[in-house]
């Protein structure tokens, strides 16, 4: 698998970013932009090109994409984030995606979403409801995607769905069950290593601060490349909130 990895510099603000669920600390801001040089180096060494997004200097959180737009089955939907103070970050985004070969969709208000709430695995596409992602968001993202299973997960202490769970190559589930109510999830040994970006194959980016996981999902015969985004993790931010891959073959 490849394509297209839409990705934003950080700005000099990224220390500003919102913290929800866990203590401030921090945050170094020329370390945060090599460690996501890194990052997208590791993305395009795997066949995915990157993609950048205007830079948004003023947007303290601009740099995670991932909440700004949700891709699937040659649709991007364009959504409206829960934390109005990241509105803005919404313009440049959509003229990145209106760059690509997708037909696009956009969530109205009064419903909100964010991107790092929603898991794709399969046919289904999971979706937490969190303090950025409400009900009506949820259902309108469920008519945008009429071909697809949309279940609705409740979920608590974290900032996203994806904060808890992703999912493997093979579609096993993994994450820590005391914050989202699904069933029969693999269990990292870190925190971090409920976080995998799926590169293709049975290739997968995760962070540098879960290396027992990443060890044991070796042990079942995975790929795993690591990369170290210990800036963005004192925000909340996890691997999965870097990037938004479109693959090549999106369309039928």
């Amino acid at each position: 698998m490849s394509g297209i990895a839409l990705v934003r510099t950080p700005g000099p603000r990224l220390a500003e970013g919102i913290v929800t669920n866990i203590e401030r600390e921090p945050v170094d801001a020329d370390l945060a932009a090599r460690q996501h040089a890194r990052y997208v180096e590791a993305l395009s060494a795997y066949g995915w090109q990157p993609r950048h997004v205007e830079r948004a200097d003023d947007l303290p959180d601009g740099v995670f994409v991932e909440d700004a737009v949700v891709v699937s089955d040659g649709v991007a939907v364009l959504t409206r984030p829960g934390a109005p103070e990241r509105r803005p970050e919404m313009e440049t985004v959509a003229a990145a995606v209106r760059t690509l070969d997708l037909e696009i969709r956009c969530i109205e208000g009064p419903g909100t979403l964010d991107g790092g709430d929603v898991l794709q695995v399969g046919s289904r596409i999971y979706v937490g409801r969190s303090a950025r992602t409400n009900d009506e968001g949820i259902a309108q993202l469920a008519a945008h995607l009429p071909d697809r299973e949309v279940v609705p997960v409740g979920m608590r202490g974290v900032l996203h769905l994806k904060s808890a769970v992703t999912a493997l190559p093979d579609g096993t589930l993994i994450g820590d069950p005391a914050c989202v109510d699904l069933p029969d999830l693999l269990v990292p040994e870190e925190e971090a290593g409920s976080h995998v970006v799926l590169l293709g194959g049975d290739r997968v980016l995760m962070a540098a601060s879960a290396p027992a996981t990443a060890a044991s999902l070796e042990r079942r015969g995975l790929d795993v490349v690591q990369v170290d985004i210990s800036e963005f993790e004192k925000l909340e931010g996890c691997v999965t909130c870097l990037s938004v891959l479109v693959s090549r073959d999106v369309r039928p």
